[in-house]
């Protein structure tokens, strides 16, 4: 897959460019890295739409190309009206993957959402944040560990981001309302949908007070498989990760294992080996997550961390001995990791971060190579 996270940013995007993007993204035989290709290849998705069918066929299955080439039906017409009149209501927002307001730290995951709907305080995005998940069926003291970590964490001034599920999602959200920070809320739903009904005085607090994220078209409803994927965005804004309960067989372990494949740290409380809902975190420490027992450590690791305390585009301190490693040609990933100490999730967060930094670019392929700039 080409990458399309340098595209120059640019600013909010058009009407007509905004119907553009919906346009790519709803095409049949589109999905996230289809879109990716054909952004690669043609730049935008204004391009791509008047590319016509047989440049799009050279990338694309015949299906797919000959979708792209299709007039707008009635069904996509309307709802580019439907999104039109959303986006026209006070504090509602569209950003797309090339505008600039959009997550530095998502944008260079490996599938980011074309489009953002956002309810609520956009500035919150820029915020450097920290994820906290867990069980929907969380325990009493569970519960009360969400909200009292999510409260001191946004009293740091780390801005709490969760799923909105029930049980710990629901206790983070209350407790980062409660701090300076405030909250965010990734939702599997269309951003006019609020899913589970029981959270929806939660919802528009948070819409007020925070702010809300979907990737999913208006009057998108709840699908199952729209939630584990909505996962990659609270782990792909956030710098890390803390999963407080999870079972062994946990949606939060997904959300855990894209944090540690995105160069994210990840933390888990550990609980009694009798519990059902400690085993996922214990699961998560075998396998390297780091222990935490207070607030207090899992603020130390995250000022600690480049992605965290660093501004966009400043320069992380401590990588001389990479950017040495990375020379002045483009290099794969894992020659880097043969010649660095370290393992593979740490060695993606020092690339990110200089990537964030403008120090290394990504090529297509998976490459990279150090960005000289002249004094």
């Amino acid at each position: 897959m080409q990458d399309t996270a340098h595209h120059p940013p640019s600013r909010l995007a058009t009407p007509s460019t905004l119907a553009d993007w919906i346009r790519l993204e709803q095409a049949s035989g589109v999905g996230c890295r289809t879109a990716h290709l054909l952004l690669g290849a043609f730049g935008s998705p204004g391009a791509i739409l008047r590319a016509g069918y047989a440049a799009l066929a050279a990338q694309v299955p015949a299906a797919t190309a000959a979708a792209l080439c299709a007039p707008i039906s009635p069904e996509l017409a309307q709802l580019l009206d439907v999104t039109a009149n959303w986006l026209a209501q006070p504090q509602h927002h569209i950003l797309t993957l090339h505008d600039a307001g959009y997550p530095a730290l998502l944008r260079h995951i490996p599938d980011p959402p074309l489009l953002l709907y956002i309810k609520g305080r956009r500035e919150l995005l820029d915020a450097p944040m920290v994820a906290v998940v867990g069980s929907r069926n969380a325990s009493t003291q569970g519960r009360a560990n969400a909200e009292g970590f999510s409260r001191a964490l946004s009293e740091a001034g780390l801005c709490v981001v969760s799923g909105l599920a029930l049980g710990i999602d629901t206790a983070a959200h209350e407790g980062a309302l409660r701090g300076a920070a405030s909250t965010i809320a990734v939702i599997g739903t269309g951003i006019d949908r609020v899913y589970p009904a029981r959270n929806r005085a939660l919802a528009h607090r948070i819409a007020e007070e925070g702010c809300i994220v979907s990737e999913y078209a208006l009057g998108t409803p709840p699908v199952a498989g729209n939630f584990p994927r909505r996962n990659r965005i609270i782990s792909g804004m956030t710098a890390g990760v803390l999963v407080i309960e999870a079972a062994a067989q946990s949606g939060s372990l997904i959300t855990a294992q894209l944090a540690a494949e995105q160069g994210r740290d990840v933390f888990a409380l550990p609980g009694s080996i009798h519990s059902a809902l400690a085993k996922g975190c214990h699961q998560l420490i075998r396998e390297g997550a780091r222990l935490v027992e207070t607030v207090d450590e899992v603020l130390e690791a995250m000022h600690l961390s480049p992605l965290a305390r660093q501004p966009a585009h400043a320069a992380p301190a401590g990588n001389e001995a990479l950017l040495d490693a990375l020379g002045h040609d483009p290099v794969e990933p894992d020659e880097l990791l043969a010649c660095m100490d370290g393992d593979a999730a740490m060695l993606a967060g020092e690339l990110l971060a200089l990537e964030l930094a403008g120090l290394v670019e990504r090529l297509p392929g998976g490459r990279v190579q150090r960005v000289v700039r002249m004094a």
